[in-house]
């Protein structure tokens, strides 16, 4: 495996809320890439979480770049909106939106990275007409709507699949993985392909978040 860039992404969908900058400082000393935002409806998936106000607080006391992965319906109305908020990486699922193109375009024309993402039960091929246009691809190893679920290990054998088309086109994008990863996975997530490791619980719910944060990149240090 070529060496790359591989980014620990804290969710702070397990952190905080109280002390929600306090959280984001330490994971960002302790070497966080990027700072993972996840945006629920409550419709698209059986949750709410934050949404447009909170990204632009948060990215008044961060330097990490903020990745808002939009769990909502009709994103297209929303996308470009949360790039104006500070979110320099926006994420569409393909299962919610019937115009993806149009909504990534308006994503990139705003001034932010791209991403699809898709769930645990959508097909790659669901993602062929689209991949060259994103800039990364959100692989969900759980199913979207909560924190703390277990890793879905067919997830793994995607990734690896993904990795393959990718390269075969020889497209700069990025894999971004979701859901249940810690450090008794980290490792096989890295080798299969991805490079933006989103850990949610495995941080935050640690009794040290940056400590955890620490650990998670040092696993990952033979693929760097």
């Amino acid at each position: 495996m070529n060496a790359r860039t591989i980014d620990i992404a804290p969710s702070i969908l397990s952190a905080d809320f109280s002390r929600l900058a306090e959280e984001i400082q330490r994971v960002e000393q302790a070497g966080a890439g990027i700072l993972h935002v996840d945006v629920m409806d409550g419709h698209f998936v059986p949750n709410i979480t934050v949404g447009l106000p909170v990204v632009k607080a948060l990215s008044r006391v961060t330097k990490l770049p903020i990745d808002a992965h939009l769990m909502i319906s009709e994103p297209g109305r929303y996308a470009a909106e949360f790039v104006k908020a500070g979110a320099r990486m926006v994420s569409v699922h393909v299962e919610a939106d019937a115009h993806l193109h149009r909504t990534v375009m308006s994503i990139k024309t705003a001034g932010a990275l791209a991403g699809a993402v898709i769930n645990p039960a959508t097909p790659l091929e669901s993602l062929q007409e689209i991949l060259e246009f994103v800039d990364y691809v959100l692989i969900m190893s759980v199913n979207p709507g909560f924190g703390g679920q277990k890793f879905i290990p067919t997830a793994l054998d995607k990734v690896r699949r993904l990795r393959h088309l990718i390269d075969q086109r020889g497209l700069p994008v990025r894999i971004e993985i979701d859901g249940g990863v810690d450090l008794k996975n980290i490792q096989q997530v890295v080798e299969a392909g991805a490079e933006i490791i989103v850990a949610g619980s495995a941080i935050f719910g640690a009794e040290d978040p940056g400590g955890a944060v620490r650990e998670l990149r040092e696993a990952t240090v033979q693929w760097v």
